[in-house]
């Protein structure tokens, strides 16, 4: 409570250095971190008034009685001394209620909770907002609408996906390195680092050639679908394969004249004779693959090489068919196709459908998202960013072939899934500062040379 309560302290330095800071506490731990602020706030020479519920908590009575001693009165939490306190305050401190609490908000702190949002002072929610469930995106009632939250050992789902997300502000994480049994102690939740990622990215060298820089294959498009494995094949040139071959049942338009096409009238049957010694170093399967698709992609699981799965390969009857090379990439629809439930229901808890996916189809499994969640065998990792610009037609194709080409150059898939997720985002965001709204995915794998040498530093 003392380490929370002092990175609180620093947080509400950071957004708001001036004016009087308004303090609420419930009465459990999270009342006590506010409590704790207070006092530390009050050291470092702040105006600060406390409002606080009757305290439950031993530790919450215990930093009332600490900051009587040190002269600050802690009043008592009612509608009419908020309207009084709220006339005056630069900042409120959300200390209401933390991680335990079950929506809906109930009198009288569903009251005291619109005062707050109707009063229009900004707002740092401690651990999460007030009337928010940690574990689930959803929102119900009227939660407290944060401008910045400070959260406590690790991010709760309803601080990474909306719509609870858009109630949190900016959030920051406060490593307490005492995370309750339900944080998610594996997830590079606030974004890995450059230096994490640009440790994961393949280093060529100078006697480098393009047989050596990976050898790609889409397998995909079909009459009135082939702008999908048009586009999954040039971010695999873009993201450095040395040689990419599409593999369609029908004409692919000649997007990128480094681009090979192949053109079968029985792509099964041309697959099932190509030569061992001729497949390619990794995979990308699915994009506009038609009806045939189930088939085609057991197929080439079959083969055993490093695979991406997207699209039309994305099938519930191919569960169990993936191995420890394997990327499967559905958005919240196709995963909800996948687990047999309903979009919103994957929606709720992305972490928890990435999961059961991964225990069901193996290999590593994305979850495309503002944010993604990345499944694999060893955890879960969730990865943020990317621009809203980026919420249109193509951008998975795009995203399929950087990890196909990620694999093909030689990274396991689970680098390959969080490398790869993390130059996409970076690329959109490179792209969308140009294009803003109207994005397209080929403006983003124009953008993935950039991202990569803005990670690695070149």
């Amino acid at each position: 409570m003392e380490e929370a309560g002092r990175a609180v302290a620093a947080a509400a330095q950071e957004c708001c250095p001036a004016g009087r800071v308004l303090l609420l506490a419930g009465g459990g731990a999270n009342g006590g971190d506010a409590l704790v602020a207070a006092r530390h706030l009050f050291a470092l020479g702040r105006d600060v008034a406390v409002l606080a519920l009757p305290a439950k908590h031993p530790l919450t009575r215990s930093n009332r009685r600490r900051l009587a001693r040190i002269g600050v009165e802690v009043a008592p939490l009612t509608p009419a001394s908020l309207r009084r306190e709220l006339k005056t305050a630069a900042l409120v401190v959300d200390g209401l209620l933390g991680t335990g609490f079950t929506p809906p908000l109930r009198a009288p702190l569903a009251e005291l909770v619109a005062q707050v949002n109707a009063s229009g002072v900004p707002t740092l929610a401690i651990d999460l907002p007030t009337g928010l469930d940690a574990l689930t995106s959803e929102v119900s009632g009227d939660p407290l609408r944060a401008a910045w939250t400070v959260t406590l050992s690790g991010l709760k789902p309803a601080l990474l996906f909306g719509p609870a997300a858009y109630l949190a502000g900016e959030v920051t994480l406060a490593d307490l390195r005492s995370p309750p049994d339900w944080a998610l102690e594996e997830a590079l939740a606030s974004r890995p680092t450059d230096a994490e990622i640009a440790a994961l990215l393949p280093v060529r060298h100078a006697d480098a050639h393009k047989g050596t820089a990976g050898r790609v294959w889409v397998v995909g498009g079909h009459p009135g679908t082939v702008g999908a494995a048009a586009l999954a094949g040039v971010a695999a040139l873009r993201a450095g394969s040395g040689l990419v071959t599409i593999h369609s049942a029908t004409d692919v338009p000649l997007v990128m004249p480094e681009l090979m096409m192949r053109c079968h009238a029985d792509l099964s049957a041309a697959l099932m004779e190509m030569p061992e010694e001729q497949r390619p170093d990794a995979l990308c399967v699915g994009m506009g693959l038609g009806p045939d698709a189930a088939s085609i992609a057991r197929q080439l699981l079959g083969w055993r090489l490093p695979t991406v799965l997207d699209a039309d390969a994305l099938q519930p009857e191919l569960a169990g068919a993936g191995h420890d090379a394997c990327i499967w990439t559905p958005h919240p629809g196709e995963a909800a196709r996948l687990l047999g439930t309903s979009t919103p229901d994957i929606a709720r808890d992305p972490i928890a459908a990435a999961r059961a996916l991964q225990e069901k189809f193996g290999g590593v499994v994305v979850v495309k998202g503002g944010p993604s969640v990345i499944a694999h065998t060893g955890g879960v990792w969730v990865s943020r960013g990317g621009h809203p610009g980026m919420a249109s037609a193509g951008m998975g194709d795009t995203l399929s072939g950087l990890l196909a080409s990620l694999l093909g150059q030689g990274l396991s898939a689970p680098d390959a899934a969080l490398a790869g997720v993390t130059l996409h985002a970076r690329a959109g965001e490179l792209a969308g500062a140009k294009h803003g709204y109207g994005l397209t995915a080929t403006d983003v794998s124009a953008e993935l040379g950039r991202a990569w040498l803005g990670l690695v530093g070149g």
